[in-house]
């Protein structure tokens, strides 16, 4: 249910029963308890110790976290174990980068495919991690009995990082587990999240991408889909069950709980639950926020990014070895560069300032009854706001133009820095580590397509920059080259060490603090990075911890409002959930309707021999023309591809088990509709829509399509 609702609703609240929207929220699973009469008229068979339980297995233990060596609570999708062998399926766009870093020139992955038909045929992915939950506790008056409103916020950070620590280590002690305290509600409350994390983690499927990306950018965040969007991964440990780095002998996870997959008819209407790993939402935003995030951040990175997509584009569709060291980089940015603009659009559409701007009247009237904190909130979330407006505007050039655009500035920064603190001290491990970063930098590199985005957008953040505000080496070299900015890039690079492999390994066997100071890419990239640094700085810190304590007081506030009326989910924060909805057709439009469901037709249909983003395999279309659908076609003979729900999902979603009212799987969650973008800040409950693989189409592609009998025979399939 909106905030907005739940506020409308207080003085009605005592006269009637409190209403219930299934479809919004990303819950914690501990709490099910509270969300189960609600799943149960959603169509929900099972119990609630059957999605959380510490006694037995259940579906949390088949849900994995996939993430990263360095980040090990940050997932950036989300997978499920259906085998009793520590098979995982997940998304495409999910494997995509794996697949990248597996593919050459002479097994193009990417373009081809690939299937282990035998364990031994399966591909290690160092640093990539698989995370399941443990168990979950809240910890809020632990936490909360170290703080006082009277502390700062720099203080009050330390206080619930040592108190945190604390209750971390102790819930781990003697384990082989890792746990977290991590707040929820902008810092009202603290949950304990235990898991255990598995480190050798094999790929073992895929798709083509002409399959997996099918419709590439022009589908993306939109309904009707034909995306194949799936992977598949194993998840090995050592002999003794015990999660090790990858070795020859591990062997495959036997997990507490798997799901068996559906090959199942699917009706509109049918109960779907999906559970992940969501990254991030801000429900809790304020109108002040909301204008930031419409002006500068989607505004300048749609924007921003346009000038990179278009580069690489075109750089990519020329050369086979350029397309795949760049798939995975191009992919990263073309995703949030449409999102950034889609959500803009149904921000606008939807009138979510006006929704923001109501709730935000209704809570003044609430606070004036109450503790002068939350009077002041909005007061101090509005300042902070507009203090920071033009700093925050060329941090978004700095970061998307200059940090992260070409890759060499912050290539050479990181690592110029880096000998510069071991330099006359470097011991072998530095080297070797420095020369593993690097290695696998160039690996992905192609020196002349950086240079062409470095000059583009250099060009380009000079151009739109507040004057005041652009970087001093920028304006430079605007005057030194009378705007020539090829002609700078040239030098740039040209006499760089950290150019090219070969200039940076030449110079490793002979290390010179001088040469790195003197080094014209070091200098330029460790002047972006000094130059966002005081972007950020150019906002007092009282005005910065000032908006973070109005922030949490406004959202205390939200909860204080709702108490005892409604029970509220937290933002995301990539801590795991479950959302619970149907199956569900929608009407985006005056005299529009979309069904619930697309078939292996609309693949057919959509083909453009013309468009990379449409090609369809010569194998698929004999397949179709022929009706060999095996046993996965629905009642009508078609073979099912993709369907629609209700649910509450995000970023770090891709890859989410969607679950029937048995337990069941019956797809892949894989993307949201692009007319209910603003779905991380204000969930539209009648537009909001989760896309969705379809597991037979999955089944089918593994079976049929592959020829993958090995998984299929592992994989405990249900009709």
């Amino acid at each position: 249910m909106k905030i907005r609702a739940l506020l409308a609703m207080v003085a009605l609240s005592l006269l009637m029963p409190t209403m219930a929207w299934a479809d919004e929220g990303m819950w914690l699973l501990s709490l099910v308890g509270k969300n189960y009469n609600d799943m149960q008229r959603a169509g929900f068979k099972l119990m609630p110790e059957d999605v959380y339980s510490i006694n037995q297995g259940c579906l949390k233990d088949a849900i994995v976290g996939l993430g990263n060596a360095g980040s090990p609570f940050w997932h950036f999708c989300t997978g499920e174990i259906i085998s009793t062998q520590g098979l995982v399926s997940t998304n495409h766009h999910c494997g995509y980068g794996q697949l990248q870093k597996h593919s050459t020139v002479e097994h193009d992955y990417l373009r081809d495919g690939f299937w282990a038909y035998s364990k031994d045929q399966e591909l290690p992915n160092p640093g990539l991690t698989a995370s399941i939950l443990v168990r979950m506790e809240d910890v809020t008056d632990q936490v909360k009995a170290t703080l006082n409103d009277d502390m700062s916020e720099a203080d009050r950070e330390a206080a619930i990082k040592q108190v945190g620590e604390e209750i971390a280590s102790k819930a781990v002690e003697g384990t082989q587990y890792d746990a977290k305290v991590i707040p929820m509600f902008n810092g009202n409350q603290f949950f304990l999240f235990v898991h255990i994390i598995y480190k050798d983690v094999r790929l073992v499927g895929a798709p083509p991408s002409s399959m997996g990306k099918f419709g590439g950018d022009t589908d993306n965040w939109s309904w009707p889909r034909h995306t194949c969007d799936f992977s598949m991964f194993r998840i090995y440990t050592a002999p003794d069950g015990s999660p090790a780095e990858y070795s020859e002998d591990n062997v495959p996870l036997v997990p507490k709980y798997h799901l068996r997959v559906s090959a199942g008819e699917l009706n509109d209407g049918d109960y779907a639950m999906v559970m992940g790993f969501p990254g991030s939402t801000d429900r809790f935003l304020t109108s002040y926020g909301l204008e930031e995030t419409i002006d500068i951040t989607n505004k300048l990175r749609h924007e921003i990014r346009t000038v990179k997509i278009n580069i690489l584009r075109e750089r990519m569709a020329a050369d086979q070895a350029t397309r795949i060291k760049y798939a995975s980089k191009y992919a990263s940015c073309s995703n949030y560069w449409k999102y950034s603009g889609e959500q803009n659009k149904a921000l606008v559409a939807l009138n979510t300032m006006g929704v923001k701007q109501d709730i935000e009247r209704e809570y003044t009237d609430w606070a004036r009854g109450h503790a002068p904190k939350y009077s002041r909130a909005l007061e101090l979330i509005k300042e902070g706001y507009a203090a920071r407006r033009e700093s925050q505007s060329a941090m978004m050039y700095v970061l998307e133009g200059l940090l992260t655009g070409p890759e060499a500035l912050l290539f050479s920064c990181r690592l110029g820095n880096s000998f510069l603190r071991t330099m006359g001290d470097a011991k072998d491990d530095d080297l070797s580590r420095f020369e593993g970063y690097a290695a696998n930098y160039f690996k992905d590199y192609d020196a002349e397509v950086d240079r062409q985005l470095a000059a583009a957008l250099f060009a380009y953040v000079y151009e739109h920059i507040n004057p005041m505000q652009c970087p001093a080496f920028l304006r430079e070299a605007h005057k030194k080259y009378k705007g020539n900015w090829d002609k700078y890039v040239a030098e740039l690079y040209g006499k760089s060490i950290f150019a090219s492999e070969e200039a940076l390994t030449k110079f490793m066997q002979k290390p010179n603090r001088k040469q790195v100071e003197r080094d014209p890419l070091f200098k330029a990239g460790s002047a972006a990075m000094e130059a966002y640094q005081a972007l950020y700085k150019a906002t007092p810190q009282a005005t910065r911890d000032n908006l973070e304590r109005g922030i949490r007081d406004f959202t205390d506030g939200i909860l204080q409002i709702n108490a005892g009326q409604k029970f509220l989910a937290p933002d995301a924060n990539s801590t795991i959930r479950f959302t619970y909805g149907n199956v569900k057709s929608y009407d985006p439009r005056d005299g529009v309707t979309y069904k619930h469901y697309t078939t292996m037709k609309g693949v057919i249909e959509k083909e453009d021999s013309t468009s990379t983003e449409f090609y369809v395999p010569d194998r698929l279309k004999r397949l179709y023309a022929d009706g060999r659908f095996g046993s996965y076609a629905d009642k009508n003979g078609q073979l099912p591809t993709c369907f629609i729900t209700n649910n509450d999902i995000t970023g770090g979603n891709s890859g989410s088990p969607v679950i029937n009212a048995n337990g069941h799987l019956i797809g892949l969650a894989f993307d949201g509709n692009g007319e209910a973008m603003s779905g991380d800040i204000d969930f539209e409950e009648n537009l909001q829509r989760c896309i969705c693989l379809d597991s037979r189409y999955m089944l089918w592609v593994i079976d049929v399509y592959a020829g993958a009998h090995n998984l299929i025979e592992e994989i405990d399939i249900v009709r």
